[in-house]
């Protein structure tokens, strides 16, 4: 019987997910059937696909309850990838302090809640950190919207960034940036059931002054790379201090610190672009990779 499965995208991202057209040529190279669908279409039968993979619903950050409630109702219907314990953990950038309390290298990071005092959360932060500029972001966040890079000594514009998000009920994250990233930029390291499958370099994404993305997402400057030994050692014990099992695909965001040491910046197991185009044969081993979980473990 032929498998069918469910590329989960949103209405905003159709046409600009560069990896659908590998992976659908791949599927069917594989002999599934594969279908575009928005993970918000009220029409959509969900029960009639064998596999429901989200791959570009990059819209879900504003809308996370309502994605949450959609993934719970697919999870119910069929078999959803990654499963739904992942999406609940992952969609929050809270996870990043539950990783690094597991000791795993993660950029250093704070919080500020809704209703907590925002100046004194900034004055403690910056008061156990060194770093010239900061990042601040949104722990529910996607494309780095709503995320931009203060210098440290701007205290009423981090103010003014962070207080309208907060008054929106919104959490926030504060992180040194890391400078590194101007001139080595990031490194990402694509899984697949666990292997490694390839890695590319992004280069800055947050222009120094500049305000948030108004897009969807901020573009990206991508080549493929390799990553380097310490790399691939950083991002397996991430991918081993993940608290929720079952992860079939996984990306891994590194910047290095100022001591050279890869730090994750951000753990993709939602929704991540996988970069197909870049890596030859990444698009066949991600269709072989979701097919493979349509097959009993006996006859694997």
């Amino acid at each position: 019987m032929t498998a069918r499965v469910a590329l989960v995208t949103a209405r905003a991202a159709r046409g600009l997910d560069a990896d659908m057209p590998p992976l659908t040529a791949a599927l069917a190279a594989g002999g599934a059937e594969s279908e575009i669908v928005d993970w918000d279409d009220a029409h959509a039968d969900w029960a009639r696909f064998d596999l429901v993979v989200p791959r570009s619903a990059w819209d879900y950050a504003e809308r996370l309850p309502e994605f949450l409630a959609w993934a719970e109702r697919v999870a119910r219907l069929t078999t959803l990838v990654n499963p739904l314990p992942v999406v609940r953990w992952n969609t929050d950038k809270h996870y990043l302090g539950e990783l690094a309390r597991a000791g795993a290298p993660v950029v250093s990071t704070a919080y500020v809640e809704p209703g907590e005092d925002a100046g004194s959360a900034l004055d403690a932060f910056l008061g156990g950190d060194a770093s010239r500029e900061i990042v601040v972001k949104p722990a529910v966040g996607a494309g780095s919207r709503d995320a931009r890079r203060h210098l440290r000594a701007d205290r009423a514009g981090i103010l003014g960034h962070i207080a309208p998000l907060l008054a929106a009920g919104r959490s926030m994250m504060l992180q040194p940036y890391l400078e590194s990233v101007d001139s080595c930029g990031e490194t990402a390291l694509m899984y697949l059931d666990g292997r490694f499958s390839h890695a590319i370099r992004k280069g800055a994404l947050l222009p120094a002054g500049a305000p948030s993305t108004a897009g969807l997402f901020a573009p990206e400057e991508i080549v493929p790379r390799t990553p380097a030994a310490d790399e691939l050692a950083a991002a397996g014990r991430i991918l081993g201090a993940v608290p929720v099992g079952g992860l079939l695909y996984a990306r891994v965001d590194l910047l290095r610190d100022a001591a050279d040491a890869p730090r994750l910046l951000e753990l993709e197991l939602t929704e991540p672009s996988f970069f197909l185009p870049y890596a030859p044969g990444a698009a066949e081993r991600f269709a072989a990779a979701l097919l493979a979980t349509l097959v009993p473990a006996s006859d694997r």
